[in-house]
């Protein structure tokens, strides 16, 4: 009889698993390294989970995992179109453009992406074979033009940020981001000094990026999604049918921010717990008596890339250092001190598990400095575009690292060294960057696994419309209550008026009967 019944349970439990086995169609096309790392182990984190995942790409998954079905979609053209269009600029550049012609540069980028995208012979055979799926995944990324598959396969779409709350995720489902105290991606973060310059600077920038993406970026974006799906609703209505955001974020990482049920924070979710070093660094890390600095650009920006004066003078005040550097470089540094040694690439997550690294010198992408809140890693930030300004200004406000931003006349030779010794003698960013790392770890559960209840939990509630608040389908002028306020004025301007015609009647009434009464006497 007990064998029976633990039979049932086992059909039972069999049953219940494939009942919740979701299909699952994920389209990133963006073949930046970092952004690659994020929504890879993003998929293979609900495969592991046991749901069928298909996924439109530009870079093949390695290692994928057991659990579902996986199917991969390599889109043609892609990378070739991104490496010519990388080869004919140096990245390090794009720290001279203003804002407004960075928004520009990426959208004409991302545009032919998604044109390509669509384009494809294997992306229309799938848009074409009468597939289901139970949601879409898609990176926002300068990519709204791709909200459209949430809208040819019907289904909720769910949003991957590689950062916290911003103003490009924001809009898509209402969240409110006072210009007060939330610093746009263009200004960073300012809450330290909520002057009236610092508030009204963030104003203007929400103001007039909020215009460009209204009347500009959307509607080009919207002229692309069209040539290849002309009967789609316009890009305006899909841009916020959005059912879920999950957000690479976490307190640890970002200041208090307020965020809508439909967003979720699951900050450092694509690391994975630290393996062995392969030997020969292990070596380098266990035999440095002084430490070992670490230094890396990140993926899109290359060391080798750096300006001849520049690399020259990091190389003199690294040269000087009595800790061995560590430096991801992409090419042979002959002259180079003896206690700098290079590698083509290093395995980040697993050199900075190791308890000899006294500092991480990097360009402030959040993937990286995620990864050093992690371990407990102090600081020093090169930013050089995008959100890294931003990332920079909250380790430093944070107290676990330095900012030198590149471009600017604080990043010289002198700051250089000043900084890198204030890092490494000065133990408090270490101790701040060990209390970062206690509240980063301190959490109900690992994020993966809060970012795959979350999906199944949207996909179980048919898109969860009862987490989306009112505001996201609001105008502006309804949202921040101008229309209200300008009742208001009018009213008191009628009342004013009104009360003011009462009065001079009033007083003429009484100046004629004072008149009468004298004429009278």
């Amino acid at each position: 009889m007990s064998l029976k019944f633990l039979f049932l349970l086992t059909l039972i439990s069999l049953s219940a698993n494939y009942g919740y086995c979701y299909k699952i169609l994920g389209v990133f096309t963006f073949p930046g390294g970092s952004h690659n790392i994020l929504t890879s182990k993003f998929m293979k984190g609900l495969l592991r989970a046991g749901h069928d995942v298909t996924m439109v790409a530009t870079l093949p998954m390695n290692d994928v995992p057991e659990g579902g079905k996986y199917n991969e979609i390599l889109v043609d053209g892609i990378i070739e179109y991104f490496e010519k269009f990388k080869g004919s600029r140096n990245m390090f550049d794009l720290t001279r453009q203003n804002f407004l012609k960075r928004r520009i540069f990426m959208l004409e980028l991302f545009n032919n992406f998604n044109a390509i995208t669509f384009n494809d012979t294997k992306v229309q055979k799938l848009i074409h074979s009468g597939e289901k799926f139970d949601a879409v995944v898609l990176e926002q990324f300068n990519n709204d033009g791709l909200k459209v598959f949430a809208h040819i396969f019907d289904c909720p779409l769910i949003i991957v940020s590689s950062m916290g709350p911003n103003s490009w995720v924001n809009n898509l489902v209402g969240n409110p981001s006072p210009a007060s105290y939330v610093g746009h991606l263009a200004i960073g973060d300012f809450s330290k000094d909520l002057s009236i310059y610092n508030r009204a600077k963030n104003l203007i920038v929400y103001i007039g990026d909020y215009l460009l993406t209204t009347l500009y970026i959307l509607p080009k974006q919207d002229t692309v999604m069209r040539q290849f799906f002309p009967d789609a609703p316009p890009l305006q209505d899909l841009y916020t049918n959005v059912s879920l955001i999950l957000l690479n974020s976490h307190t640890s990482l970002y200041p208090a921010l307020p965020v809508v049920p439909n967003m979720v924070e699951v900050g450092g979710y694509f690391i994975d717990p630290p393996k062995e070093l392969p030997k020969d660094l292990k070596d380098i890390l266990d035999n440095s008596p002084e430490g070992v600095i670490y230094f890396s650009l990140g993926s899109n920006l290359k060391s080798k890339d750096l300006p001849l004066e520049q690399r020259e003078f990091i190389l003199r005040v690294l040269g000087k250092l009595k800790e061995k550097v560590l430096w991801k470089f992409e090419e042979d540094l002959p002259d180079r001190p003896k206690n700098v040694l290079i590698r083509k690439w290093l395995p980040q997550q697993d050199v900075l598990a190791h308890p000899n690294i006294k500092l991480f010198i990097t360009h402030g992408g959040l993937l990286s400095t995620t990864e050093t809140t992690y371990h407990g890693v102090p600081i020093l930030a090169i930013p050089v575009f995008g959100d890294q300004k931003s990332n920079a200004d909250r380790v430093v406000i944070a107290g676990y690292g330095l900012k030198l931003e590149y471009g600017s006349s604080d990043f010289t030779e002198e700051n250089f060294e000043k900084s890198l010794n204030e890092l490494l003698r000065n133990p408090k960013y270490r101790n701040n960057a060990k209390n970062k790392q206690k509240i980063y770890h301190d959490r109900p559960e690992k994020p993966m696994k809060t970012a795959v209840y979350w999906v199944e939990y949207v996909i179980r509630h048919k898109g969860a419309p009862h987490l989306r608040v009112a505001g996201v389908n609001l105008p502006w002028y309804k949202y921040y209550m101008v229309d209200v306020l300008v009742v208001i004025l009018l009213t008191l301007l009628v009342v004013c008026k009104t009360g003011k015609c009462v009065v001079q009647k009033l007083f003429r009434k009484l100046k004629r009967t004072v008149s009468n009464e004298k004429k009278t006497n």
